[in-house]
This record gives C-alpha cells, structure tokens and sequence, in this order.
C-alpha cells in the first residue's frame, strides 16, 4: 500500500516546526511504551471508498474539508527505538462540526461531506506514517483528540488515541485522565504547531507511537 496525496517536500518543510524527535536505536535501554485506549464506539461502521492518507479531499471532489489544516506524522517503533515496517497505521476523528464519520456519531445533517473522517497508511522500513487531515475540535464530553489504530502482522491491535498540548479541555477528559501516570499521560499529549511559511493556519504535529510487541507463539 502506498500514500500519494501528500507534498513531501511540504512535509519535510514543516517538520522543524516542533516535532519531537526520539534518540538514534539503542542509545537508551528502553522507551517508555505509549498507553494504550478504549477504540471508542465511533470506529466506521463502514469503511469508506476512498482510504488514504489526505483526509481533507474525498475522492475526485475539488472541495477541502473545512478546519485547520494539520500534517499529523510520527513514527512506530518498539521499545528499543527500533522503526517497526508493515504497520497498518488507522486514524479516525470528528469533522470541524464534531461529526464522525459513524453513522451514529453526531448530526447527519451537519456533517462535512468533503472530510474524509478516516484514513489509513503502511509503513516502510523506517517506520513513519503521515495524514494530512484537520486540527481535532471538541465535541460535548470530549476534549479534541484523533484516534489511531496499529496493527502489525502477527500483533494484536494495539489503539490509541492523541491529544493537542496546551488544550484546557484536557484537564476535564474523563478517557485522558484515567491514565493515572502523568509519564505515560503526557505520551499521548503532543504540540500543535504553526507550519512556518504556510498559509492558513497550517499546523504540523508529531506522534511517535512505542509498542510493546507480543511474542510469536
């Protein structure tokens, strides 16, 4: 499986906005592994045509979804910083009316025809995933927050979800902050940045996913 939609070049562009970097492989003995999360009752219950990595463009429609334009990447690695290839990498999230994509997930009425709501993407042999999708907004009983899905051949599914640094909703989300540990809390907590030179309020953040992986039987 290959990703097409997005500029590399924008990407690589606006990574020095504010992602986090891990060390280089086996410079420290272990990683803090990222908590996992409930999958929520709001995974698709269908899948739509058009599954990649562009959230903001819905197959040969010319229109972009509405919301802050965010380039969300990271990378999958397991414990000792090792990049982790195959990674079936999911991510699902409400639209700026705070509409999923589930057919029980918000307002029919209201939701944003042009946003994709869930995408998908397989890592290479470095293990980075990327989407171009929109800055996550509330929706009542929820602070912002985009959900992920990893699956490795051989693994279980490992879910999650992100959540944006600085967001006061945070302090009141009942999911988020039944991660007792403020380490493996702050792991799911990442900055939001603005993309230097970009137009719109583009924003870039990063999400690097640690797993702890299941011996083969």
């Amino acid at each position: 499986m290959t990703a097409t939609r997005i500029s590399r070049r924008r990407l690589l562009a606006g990574l020095g906005g504010g992602g986090l970097l891990l060390a280089s492989p086996g410079l420290f003995a272990e990683l803090l592994l990222t908590p996992a999360q409930t999958l929520g009752p709001f995974y698709p219950d269908q899948l739509p045509l058009d599954r990649d990595n562009d959230l903001l463009l819905v197959g040969a429609q010319s229109a972009q979804a509405r919301g802050i334009v965010v380039q969300l990447h990271g990378q999958i690695l397991d414990a000792r910083g090792n990049p982790l290839k195959d990674a079936l990498v999911e991510i699902w999230q409400v639209d700026a009316n705070g509409v999923y994509l589930h057919s029980r997930g918000g307002d029919r009425a209201r939701r944003d025809a042009n946003f994709q709501g869930y995408g998908r993407f397989e890592t290479a042999s470095d293990g980075r995933y990327r989407f171009r999708t929109i800055r996550p907004v509330p929706y009542p009983g929820r602070t912002p927050h985009i959900h992920f899905a990893v699956t490795l051949p051989g693994q279980p599914r490992f879910v999650t979800q992100c959540y944006i640094r600085g967001e006061p909703l945070n302090q009141r989300d009942g999911v988020l902050n039944a991660i007792r540990d403020p380490r493996l809390r702050e792991r799911l907590i990442v900055p939001f940045v603005p993309v230097a030179g970009a137009r719109a309020g583009e924003q870039v953040a990063r999400f690097d996913i640690v797993l702890g992986l299941t011996p083969a039987s």
